[in-house]
């Protein structure tokens, strides 16, 4: 069986596990979230081994190189065979802040709806 050559950068996303689907693969393409060195790709576009892939994921941005191609998915431990990860241990730190900036208010189970001053105490927060 030949190596692969080349395969769509929508479907190798998927593979390596960057995006749950194909079809978000597809969507964070089309959306430009997903780049090949400086340039937005589509979804058709064809990766090679040793390209720096740019791809937004939630609210990191994911740096990866390509190490070697593959056209089905494969288990999380396989991963590291097929990319090195270059994300700055900055952005995983910056993603940690921003999600404990937002701290939701906890309210008792049982206790009803909340008055009309609890509201407006809960929507001064958000």
């Amino acid at each position: 069986m030949d190596p692969i050559q080349e395969v769509r950068i929508d479907k190798w996303l998927w593979a390596v596990r960057l995006y749950k689907t194909r079809t978000q693969a597809a969507e964070a393409c089309r959306g430009g979230h997903v780049r090949i060195g400086d340039q937005h790709v589509k979804a058709s576009r064809m990766v090679r081994v040793s390209e720096l892939i740019s791809a937004r994921t939630g609210d990191i941005t994911r740096t990866v190189k390509v190490t070697a191609l593959l056209d089905h998915r494969v288990g999380p431990k396989l991963v590291a065979n097929f990319l090195e990860d270059l994300t700055p241990a900055s952005e995983y730190l910056r993603a940690l802040k921003e999600k404990e900036q937002y701290v939701v208010p906890n309210r008792p189970k049982g206790s009803g709806r909340p008055t009309k001053k609890e509201r407006r105490q809960l929507e001064e927060i958000l």
